[in-house]
């Protein structure tokens, strides 16, 4: 089954292959990054595996066309969560396993962002203040649907994403929300549907999220919990990081709310696209010579259009850095209904409530390589050449037992597909 999930994914993008990737930078100058700059052991592993990842370092096997006898290397990958070229398959499996869980509701999309003069103590403390911004944003919307002033009083099911980067590869720290439209009342007896294109006032969520950050963050300084190297030296004094919370207090901070998306498919479809992104895809580069790499970018201040950034292979390598999470770190969490021991029990009252059935559930593909032929329509186990035949593993081709910076054992990948 691993063999023809990653086929799946390489025949899926086998017709776009990008002119230039990620590991292409890093190859060509990651060795002159590596020397000029103190990195953390978890930065040089992420190069290390993307630089490496379906490469005949990695070692494969050879398939062949049991019809018209066409052969093809099959390299493996690295699986490190933060190469651009790993995600197809983690993102099939995810899928199979939400798929499940998805109520026959709209689904909003509300994104919780934290103002950049947070950025450098953010950098310094990323598993503490990451962790934080996930607990305060849930404590946020689980407090907001518990009262029924806002037009709810349940709990709520959601999913939260962790992005850390604009689309210039800049800090940009926010999560994302998808959030079934309706609570469940604590006594399990009645679905509370949310109102058709509203949830909750952002200002509202806005004000009381800035509060339960800020307050969270004087806690751990109380602590001596956090790191204030580099600029943020100054606030280690207290009447100085007093001082900046008051101003961060006065300022306001982004929520913002999408209108919800009408049935499971388009929320499927949506996570499809969010949840296993890394900071830029290999599709985005245009361009790398001369020590610098060109990639597009979408700029938000002038109608989102579509733009090319230039800069020097160097910075682009820090830039992308910036976004790599601590090991072990979770990105993606699941809250309400979907975090609960019971969330199996919970999920089943809900669905008998909406007056969903079973036959409904399943119609999503019942795992991750039925999920992607049915996004590709391709079958991808046939012979690319004469297109009648099936390719079969021939040879195996000598490499390490584990990938290199990846988790757990590397898988096979094309060595063309991107």
């Amino acid at each position: 089954m691993p063999t023809l999930m990653n086929r799946a994914a390489a025949q899926a993008k086998a017709d776009t292959r990008p002119a230039h990737e990620v590991g292409d930078v890093f190859r060509q100058y990651g060795d002159a990054y590596r020397r000029s700059h103190a990195l953390p052991v978890q930065q040089r592993r992420v190069m290390r595996a993307i630089e490496v990842c379906r490469t005949a370092a990695l070692g494969g096997h050879v398939e062949q066309c049991d019809h018209c006898g066409h052969r093809r290397p099959v390299y493996n990958s690295c699986r490190n969560r933060h190469c651009p070229k790993c995600q197809a398959l983690a993102k099939a499996q995810w899928l199979v396993d939400r798929q499940a869980e998805l109520l026959p509701v709209g689904y909003f999309h509300n994104v919780f962002t934290l103002p950049h003069e947070l950025n450098d103590l953010l950098a310094a403390n990323q598993t503490l203040l990451y962790t934080l911004l996930f607990h305060c944003v849930a404590q946020t919307l689980q407090a907001f649907a518990a009262d029924p002033q806002h037009g709810l009083g349940g709990q709520l099911g959601f999913t939260a994403v962790l992005h850390t980067w604009d689309q210039k590869l800049l800090y940009h720290v926010h999560l994302h929300c998808v959030i079934a439209g309706g609570v469940l009342t604590p006594d399990g007896q009645c679905w509370l549907p949310a109102r058709r294109n509203y949830l909750f006032p952002v200002k509202a969520l806005s004000r009381v999220f800035r509060g339960k950050y800020l307050d969270g963050l004087q806690q751990a300084f109380a602590k001596k919990e956090l790191v204030f190297p580099g600029r943020s030296a100054a606030l280690a004094a207290p009447d100085k990081f007093t001082d900046w919370l008051g101003a961060l207090r006065q300022k306001d901070w982004v929520v913002y709310c999408q209108p919800p998306w009408a049935g499971p498919e388009k929320v499927l479809d949506y996570l499809s696209r969010y949840t296993h992104r890394i900071a830029i895809s290999n599709h985005r580069l245009r361009n790398l010579d001369d020590g610098h790499v060109t990639f597009d970018y979408r700029d938000r201040r002038d109608g989102n259009q579509l733009k090319q950034l230039t800069i020097p292979a160097a910075e682009f390598i820090r830039r992308f850095l910036m976004h790599v999470v601590p090991p072990g770190f979770c990105r993606i969490r699941h809250y309400g209904l979907l975090g609960s021991r019971v969330k199996e029990e919970r999920l089943q009252r809900c669905r008998v409530l909406l007056g969903q059935n079973a036959e409904a559930v399943a119609k999503v593909p019942p795992d991750a390589l039925a999920l992607l032929l049915h996004l590709t329509g391709v079958d991808v186990t046939q012979c690319p050449q004469c297109k009648q035949g099936t390719m079969v593993v021939v040879e195996r081709l000598p490499g390490p037992q584990r990938s290199q910076g990846g988790r757990g054992q590397s898988q096979p990948r094309h060595a063309d597909s991107s």
